[in-house]
């Protein structure tokens, strides 16, 4: 199998550095196509990649082709792919916001994947959300998945409604994530602690309540019950976000990340 992909900006590069070890390429070195000079000579430096500057000479010969550039580049891109390719290969999206019907449209093609990646992908962590056009097959459809797993996980959903609420939840999500931690960090600093123990603090906390979690079969709310003693300490933390409907703003927050989405697909 050879698979190519477009683009080896954070995304494109993430996925290329975790299917570079997939058994399903079969010892065929993953392609790379990008056009910033920089980016193709540190390319040309890894062993697991062939690095290209030329679509014509890595487009037409793959089977599974990853799209990875934003998404306003794609209408230039889409135009100088579509004289190189065949109705067999099949075309992954990583780009936020293009729909299914648009890359079909552009390309003429049957057979396209809308995914939406995130950003822990970078450490295998990630979680992909995917979906089919009904060109697909099963076989095929189950290849593109093994290739997704190389950075963590994927979610099959039904339809393009789902991977623009996944644009809401998981792939703007390390960005709430993070904006909380700042918040702890911003606080604890405050409070007097070091940079460094302020860093131990609030990453540790994440990681151990995760973790919790995880291996738990437990409600987050459950958990909040579990911590929380009445008139105690992280009661009146929780009393202060409650009174300030700080749920309700996370919400609309996802929300919003997933109107934009939905705005970004009619746009295209």
């Amino acid at each position: 199998m050879k698979v190519l992909v477009i683009g080896a900006g954070n995304m494109g590069l993430t996925y290329s550095e975790g299917m570079a070890e997939s058994p399903l390429l079969n010892k065929h070195k993953l392609r790379i196509y990008d056009t910033d000079p920089k980016k193709i000579e540190t390319l040309r430096q890894d062993s697991r990649f062939n690095v290209f500057d030329n679509l014509e000479d890595c487009l037409p010969k793959a089977d599974i082709v990853f799209i990875a550039v934003k998404p306003y580049h794609s209408d230039g891109l889409f135009e100088k792919m579509k004289p190189m390719i065949n109705h067999s290969q099949i075309f992954v999206s990583l780009m936020a916001g293009v729909t299914i019907e648009t890359i079909q449209q552009k390309l003429d093609v049957k057979k396209v994947i809308r995914t939406m990646p995130n950003l822990p992908a970078q450490v295998g962590k990630g979680v992909t959300s995917y979906t089919e056009s009904t060109d697909v097959s099963k076989v095929e459809l189950i290849m593109v998945r093994n290739l997704l797993d190389t950075t963590g996980t994927s979610i099959h959903v039904n339809t393009e409604k789902f991977i623009d609420a996944s644009t809401g939840i998981s792939g703007s999500g390390p960005a709430y994530v993070f904006y909380f931690m700042q918040s702890m960090l911003e606080a604890a600093l405050k409070m007097g602690f070091s940079d460094y123990d302020s860093k131990v603090l609030v990453s540790s906390t994440f990681e151990g309540a995760i973790e919790l979690f995880n291996q738990n079969n437990i409600s987050p709310k459950s958990w909040i019950a579990k911590v929380a003693s009445k008139g105690g300490t992280t009661q009146a933390a929780i009393d202060s976000m409650e009174d300030n409907n700080v749920k309700q703003l996370i919400q609309d927050a996802a929300y919003a990340a997933f109107d934009r989405a939905v705005e970004l697909g009619k746009d295209k």
